[in-house]
């Protein structure tokens, strides 16, 4: 068989990678734009307002209204700028970090099983050689 064209490889990952991603995200119990904010939340710490809607290229006035529904669940928190008395800083509360660790573990559990549903042990090793790839793709 021969080596297909990186170019078709690349579409074909691509189209894949988002089937799998938006299968994935089918198990979240909290709206996409409310987890997304939440994780950026988790990996960089506390934001401004602005911040946030920059990192997720929305306006600010939305995102506003986004960290306006995550505070009335008690998912995120705002607490005083250290350096700047005018800002304030948005940041998870106890219950958000805990709501996101369930969504991120409703989701390994789905990809898990579906991983040892439908592939088999020979698929399984190649899958799992194939994160590798994925990762250095990523690094490149």
């Amino acid at each position: 068989m021969p080596t297909p064209e990186p170019a078709t490889v690349a579409a074909d990952l691509r189209t894949a990678m988002g089937k799998l991603a938006r299968r994935v995200k089918h198990e979240d119990r909290i709206p996409h734009g409310q987890v997304a904010v939440l994780g950026v939340l988790d990996r960089d710490g506390a934001m401004t307002t602005s911040d946030l809607a920059a990192d997720q290229r929305v306006r600010p006035q939305s995102m506003a209204r986004a960290v306006g529904l995550l505070m009335e669940q008690g998912l995120v928190v705002r607490r005083a700028h250290p350096t700047d008395g005018r800002k304030s800083l948005v940041d998870l509360s106890e219950v958000g970090r805990a709501a996101l660790k369930a969504e991120r573990d409703r989701r390994a559990d789905w990809l898990a099983r579906a991983i040892d549903l439908e592939l088999t042990a020979e698929e399984q090793q190649q899958l799992a050689h194939s994160v590798v790839l994925m990762e250095r793709l990523a690094a490149y």
